[in-house]
């Protein structure tokens, strides 16, 4: 397998810059998931690895060597594309090996090749069938299949599963998952949904509008974001937010409510946004008082909304709770989990 290295990596459409220097190190055998929303930049990046899409400036190097100036099909990476992009006219087994026939590779290994990977991938028993003959998830299977069989340094994984039900996104999720830890391949994966970065990645790449917000572990982002938008992008359901201050040594909200101790690193008088995830706010019998607007069952646990200093918050719990919107409820913040954002630039302040 292979490392890559990109470095001040910048891409502009005319006078409109949309990746603006662009630094990542993804070492051999990692799984790292580009994610952020619609138009942060995170597909163009991916494409710019593969030579699809040409930089402006920068370097991109595969095992120390720069593959810049490389055509795509000499870069030795394999990507996986959200359309699966199949030949309807072609069988399973032919779809597989097609790249490697192109290659002018011996018909024997082509076959002992396209043989392995479908074991690994379970579609031994659909090698003679044509793509109309498969559901969305094994079509995905061959497609994948498709690029193991070119043994590539990286592979490079485009919105795979966008296309599927949602069932099917978590069975193919931990497929994925399960294939590289196999294989220990290097693997550059670009999604919008963080459930699936936080599922599968080694290391995560938040992004927003063509700059890296964060980039660290799954848990590492979770627990410590380093601003607001990665704050609320990691986590589902997403982290509350609410104006603050520090006053006496507590966390005052706007209309002087007492929330929790003041966040350690937070000097008293100033004022900040206290973010605090769902699952760290419980019901307590004294606390910041909030009105129910809503309560959501979801079977293994309740989602409700309380309105607290005229914002609305969003606590989940595990415990029965029979709650009716209109209650009056007291709540707590676990020691340690709120968190404190720079009111005006989002960032992290502890």
């Amino acid at each position: 397998m292979g490392s890559v290295a990109l470095r001040d990596i910048r891409k502009s459409y005319g006078a409109v810059e949309v990746l603006h220097g662009i630094d990542l190190d993804v070492t051999d055998g990692e799984f790292v998931v580009l994610v952020g929303p619609s138009g942060c930049g995170k597909s163009t990046l991916l494409r710019s690895i593969a030579g699809l899409e040409t930089i402006t400036s920068g370097e991109i190097a595969i095992d120390g060597a720069s593959i810049v100036h490389l055509h795509p099909k000499s870069r030795d990476i394999a990507m996986v594309f959200q359309n699966y992009a199949l030949y309807p006219h072609m069988k399973v087994g032919e779809n597989m090996g097609f790249a490697l026939k192109m290659a002018k590779v011996g018909k024997d290994e082509i076959d002992a090749k396209v043989k392995k990977a479908a074991e690994i991938l379970s579609l031994t028993p659909m090698l003679d069938r044509y793509p109309k003959q498969l559901s969305g998830g094994q079509r995905q299977r061959v497609a994948m299949g498709r690029a193991i069989v070119r043994d590539p340094k990286v592979f490079l994984f485009d919105e795979p599963l966008s296309n599927l039900d949602a069932a099917l996104r978590v069975q193919m999720r931990a497929e994925i998952k399960e294939l590289h830890q196999r294989l220990r391949t290097t693997i550059v994966y670009v999604t919008h949904d963080q459930i699936e970065a936080m599922t599968m990645a080694d290391k995560i790449v938040v992004m927003k509008d063509g700059h890296v917000e964060q980039i660290g572990s799954p848990l590492a982002l979770y627990d410590r974001p380093a601003n607001r938008f990665v704050a609320g992008f990691i986590g589902s359901p997403a982290m509350n937010f609410l104006p603050a201050k520090v006053q006496g040594g507590q966390t005052v909200l706007e209309d002087g409510t007492v929330l929790c101790p003041a966040p350690a690193g937070v000097a008293e008088g100033i004022s900040f946004t206290a973010g605090v995830r769902p699952e760290h706010l419980s019901v307590a019998s004294t606390g910041a008082a909030g009105q129910v607007t809503l309560v959501e069952p979801t079977g293994a646990e309740i989602q409700f909304t309380v309105d607290l200093a005229g914002t609305p918050v969003l606590i989940t719990t595990r415990d029965r709770l029979a709650l009716r919107p209109g209650e009056t409820l007291h709540l707590a913040v676990e020691p340690g989990q709120l968190h404190a954002f720079d009111a005006d630039s989002g960032l992290r302040l502890e």
